[in-house]
Parts: structure tokens; sequence; C-alpha cells
């Protein structure tokens, strides 16, 4: 959907006016059918978001306009005072529109829709829950308190991961050079010896092949290693790699979890809100796997015919027996959504005790595999010095 500007002639009055529509012969209909006369038409230009340049500041604006409502001024106002206070350039501009779409009568929820590519679908959907219940305020902090949190997560996550990378990239740098530099000198050493045991052969063979094709061997180790990043920065790559990655069993364990905690934080966060179970299900459901989408449809399904949140979600997978139950609670309780926020917590403490026992027990367990394939190498260097000294004294 397009936006075009235009200055028609009605009723006697010049007005100017901002519509959607899919093309500009679209949007002179759409004039000429309220019985305006085109002045002028045309279509706004739209700024790509999606290139490398500047990014809407997304989590600032919510954090300034929280305070901002909590200090008394009404929604309009607030929009108003940041776009006034914003530099030049993207944020104004977004600032500008989302003012604009709210002049012409739309609600903020409205005017963040217009701009989807922008705004999340899922601030949209918690902004839109609380505009009737006035509750906007709080519904906007819940929603910074949830992202603050999963990105959290994410930088566990990222940091147990940092230095099991690190001391691989260090480990096959070091291989490399032993490979390449020191086994071909150490080789020349033992190329005039006749009787040489298995290790030495062994380098002498490598030595002469690197001697012999060394810059050939080098070139395609590294458009090896180039083709490989290349591929990792691939979608469907990444995709395969993943899928392996969640059949090891306790991998796959913790992927639930967390997968899990975000769709009942989210859903506790919406009902919160004040959106209907039914929906905040769905809009939460939007967060799973696509390989679980239809054991949420299945499980939609069933909750629109009536039965159980708990039992349906529990029947398809998409509880952990602690969730079942405190499910069961909430909607005996009526407390649901601080039941979901629960469960979620208590989801989230499982998996943090995993990424320290991670962390524990992987890394050492690293550090001692690539510590012994370098030391392999050594020991595969000086044995043959060795058993020569041995055989000279003996």
């Amino acid at each position: 959907m397009n936006e075009f500007d235009a200055r028609v002639l009605r009723q006697g009055h010049v007005q100017s006016l901002r519509i959607q529509a899919l093309d500009l012969a679209q949007a002179r209909q759409q004039l000429q059918a309220d019985g305006s006369h085109v002045i002028s038409l045309q279509q706004r230009r739209q700024l790509k978001w999606q290139g490398r340049g500047a990014k809407f500041a997304l989590g600032l604006f919510i954090q300034e306009l929280v305070v901002l409502l909590d200090a008394g001024l009404v929604l309009v106002e607030a929009v108003e005072t940041l776009r006034d206070k914003a530099a030049p350039g993207i944020n104004r501009q977004v600032l500008s529109e989302l003012l604009d779409a709210m002049y012409q009568g739309n609600s903020l929820s409205k005017a963040m829709q217009m701009k989807a590519a922008l705004f999340p679908s899922l601030l949209i959907a918690t902004v839109a829950s609380s505009e009737h219940s006035g509750q906007l305020s709080i519904a906007l902090r819940r929603y910074h308190h949830f992202e603050a949190h999963l990105e959290k997560v994410k930088k566990r996550v990222s940091g147990a991961l940092m230095y099991p990378l690190v001391v691989l990239s260090v480990g096959a740098l070091i291989l490399l050079f032993l490979l390449f530099f020191v086994i071909p000198r150490f080789a020349s050493v033992f190329d005039s010896v006749a009787d040489l045991p298995a290790t030495a052969r062994f380098m002498v063979w490598w030595g002469a092949l690197v001697e012999q094709r060394g810059l050939a061997l080098m070139g395609a180790t590294l458009a090896a290693l180039v083709g490989l990043g290349l591929l990792m920065r691939t979608a469907a790559f990444k995709s395969r790699v993943a899928a392996l990655f969640w059949k090891v069993p306790s991998l796959g364990a913790q992927r639930t979890l967390f997968v899990l905690a975000r769709f009942y934080r989210t859903a506790g966060m919406l009902l919160m809100g004040g959106m209907p179970v039914v929906m905040a299900v769905e809009l939460s459901g939007a967060l799973l796997p696509a390989e679980r989408q239809g054991d949420l449809h299945q499980a939609m399904t069933d909750i629109k015919a009536g039965q159980p949140l708990s039992t349906s979600l529990a029947r398809y997978q998409l509880t952990t027996p602690v969730a079942e139950r405190l499910l069961r609670v909430g909607e005996q309780s009526g407390e649901l959504a601080a039941m979901c926020e629960r469960i979620a917590q208590f989801h989230d403490e499982a998996l943090e005790r995993a990424i320290e026992l991670f962390s524990k027990v992987f890394e050492p367990l690293l550090m001692l595999v690539v510590g012994g394939l370098i030391g392999l190498i050594v020991f595969m260097l000086y044995m043959p010095i060795f058993e020569l000294a041995g055989s000279i004294q003996g």
C-alpha cells in the first residue's frame, strides 16, 4: 500500500489530504468518488528502512514515551514533544508520520500498523490491547521489559559461545602454523636419515608436499575457510546446521525451554494488557518455530471448541509438566496472566542453570581437545629426535 499527498477542491474549499492506495489511478478514483476535484496528486517518497543506513530508535522512543505519559502528558502531546526534540533525520520523520496519522483520527496502534516495517507486530498488539483500558504507559513499560529480558538471554547465550569460538580460532591458527611452517623445517632434519620411525616418515612426506605445493595448499585452505564463512551467512545453511544441533537431546531440550519461556511471557504480557485469551495465544504462537506451528493450530482448534487451555496445549506438547499445572491453577483462580509470567520465569531459571553448566563443563573440555591436538603434533615433532638420540647412545 502506497501513500499519496493530494490537494483537492471540495465544497468550494481547497484541502490537503493524505490517502493510501495501490497506485496513482486508484488514489484518483478514491478522491473523485467523494465528489472532490483533484488539483494535485503525488506519491510520497518512502524511506528504505531495510538498508544499512540509520535506523529508528524504537527502544529509546518507548522509554521516553513512557516517561512523558507518566508525567501527565496526553498521548498526542507526548509524541509531539518527542518529535520536536528529535534531530532532523529518520527519527523526526517517523514521529511526524505517526502524528499525521493520529491527527487524522487514527489510534497509536493503527498509526504504528501503517509502519509495520518499523514497529513489531507484538508491540502493535500490546498498544492496541491497552488503548481502551487507559494503561498505555504500563503496557509499553511491560513490553520494554520483555524486550530487555529477551536481549539479556541472547547476550548470555552469545557470551557462553564466544569463549569456545575464540579457543577454536586460536587453536586453528596454531595448527596451521605448525603444519605449514614448523613441520617442514623439522622434516628437513630427518630427510637424510635412512631408518626413520613412522612419525618422522610422515613429517618428511608432509614437508616435501608443502615444499612442492605449499602455495596451492595454503590457497586451498584459505579458499575453504572463506567459502565456509560465506556459506555460514546463508539462511539455508544456518537452518540445516541448527537442525543438526537441535537433534542433540540436551541442546534440543534447552531450545524448547527458551521457546516456551518466550511464548508464555508474551502471552502473559498480552493478557495483562486486557487481550482475550484466544487472541493472546494466537499472537504469541507466531513466536514459535515453524515446525511447531501445526501443533499450535490444532491446539487453537480445541481451545476455540471450548476445551481448557492447559489441556489443549499439553495435548500437543506445548507445555512442560510444571507449565501444565500452573496453567490449571491460573484457569481455576482467574490469574492466568500471572501464571504465564511465572511459567516463563521458571523456564528462564532452568535455562540460566543450563548455560552456567555449559560454561563450566564444555569450555574446559574444549581446551583439553584443542590442547591435545597441538600436543600430539608437538609429540610427533620431538619423538623422532628422542628415538635417534637413544639409538646413538645405544
